[in-house]
């Protein structure tokens, strides 16, 4: 009996590099509804290597559809929470003139806030 593990088929860690993880985060900040899937084909690594290098080095998390920064102040939270309620009002009121309005112009404004990180906080 060993206590030694075999070499694994499959990717190496070695794909998690400095580059690719600037390279990732660029395309998400780029096009915020990329999949894994594409981000992979692009750079040429497995799913999973892509998926352990945007949830272990990247500051982002998918909600949604969208990637977004994993840490919202309570302001930015709040005015989510406001907006989505708004929403909801206009649906009660006149569903048509809000599903014209948010699916058929498809034209809707998220503003997003990037929090500084804990070191650019305290420098």
């Amino acid at each position: 009996m060993s206590t030694e593990d075999s070499e694994r088929s499959g990717s190496s860690k070695e794909v998690v590099t400095d580059e690719n993880i600037k390279k990732i985060h660029k395309m998400i900040l780029n096009d915020r509804k990329l999949k894994l899937n594409e981000i992979a084909d692009t750079l040429k690594i497995s799913t999973e290597r892509v998926h352990h290098i945007i949830h272990e080095y990247s500051v982002m998390r998918r909600l949604c559809a969208k990637w977004m920064p994993r840490d919202l102040t309570f302001h930015q939270k709040q005015r989510r929470v406001d907006n989505s309620e708004q929403c909801l009002k206009m649906i009660k009121r006149n569903k048509l003139e809000f599903l014209h309005r948010y699916v058929i112009i498809n034209e809707t404004w998220l503003h997003h806030f990037t929090p500084k990180s804990n070191r650019q906080s305290s420098e």
